[in-house]
């Protein structure tokens, strides 16, 4: 990579659309320390793998991105500070689309995606101002490296047992690819804040029953274990709210 040392590391804004995808696509892949390749982020993206690899070939290029032995992808410090930055965006416009136009989960993270590349410095900033600078996203996640340094990891909801209380704390950036599973949550209640007690846990029936604010909801063990719960009560300034004009 000698060639490459020099090079300057290009921001987000000198990105193209495309190029941010892949960037936030390996960060919500690589979340939770998995090893990626080109060929995993390119059926994620439903683009071919040379195509994947051509790009992150482009990315290493800019400095943004490692090819580690085994043909295994990860972010450098700058990648990782320009794919935050790029989620930062995302964040800001699902936000911006779910509390102020009105959208569901599922359509506003399309949505978001199209507007976050057009979104400049100057408006980004006014955006976070007006939102109430969160420091996660709509699902709890959190915006930036340094958010999650500071709040806690919570734990699987499959693993709650049945009797017991807890809190939904994030539905993980793996869960929020499921637009099905987004619906659902969205449907019952099941969003970060909302109080929930399991009422039955079964690993032989591969499911988990709980009562939320609208009632019961089912949910399989694997979708369980995407999201994330704070045993019994959390303290409320974990939950970011949207401040309402007037």
């Amino acid at each position: 990579m000698r060639g490459h040392a020099a090079s300057r590391p290009r921001t987000p804004s000198e990105l193209s659309s495309a190029a941010q995808e892949y960037l936030l696509t390996l960060r919500v892949m690589a979340g939770d320390g998995a090893r990626i390749t080109a060929s995993q982020v390119a059926r994620r993206l439903g683009v071919s793998t040379q195509a994947a690899s051509e790009m992150f070939r482009r990315l290493a290029g800019d400095g943004l991105v490692n090819l580690t032995e085994g043909r295994q992808l990860q972010l450098t410090k700058a990648g990782r500070t320009a794919a935050d930055d790029i989620f930062r965006r995302h964040a800001l416009c699902e936000w911006l689309l779910t509390e102020i136009v009105g959208l569901g989960w599922a359509e506003s993270d399309a949505e978001a995606e199209r507007l976050q590349a057009a979104i400049s410095p100057r408006v980004e900033a006014r955006l976070d101002e007006l939102l109430g600078h969160p420091e996660t996203c709509p699902h709890g996640n959190p915006i930036d490296a340094e958010a999650a340094r500071r709040r806690p990891a919570g734990v699987p909801l499959s693993t709650i047992e049945a009797g017991e209380r807890a809190t939904i704390y994030r539905i993980t950036e793996e869960a929020e690819e499921d637009a099905g599973l987004l619906s659902y949550l969205e449907a019952r209640g099941l969003r970060p804040g909302t109080p929930i007690t399991v009422l039955a846990r079964s690993e032989s029936l591969d499911s988990l029953t709980l009562d939320g604010p609208i009632g019961r909801a089912t949910l399989g063990l694997r979708p369980a274990s995407l999201i994330r719960v704070i045993p019994g009560d959390a303290d409320a300034s974990l939950f970011h709210r949207v401040p309402r004009a007037g």
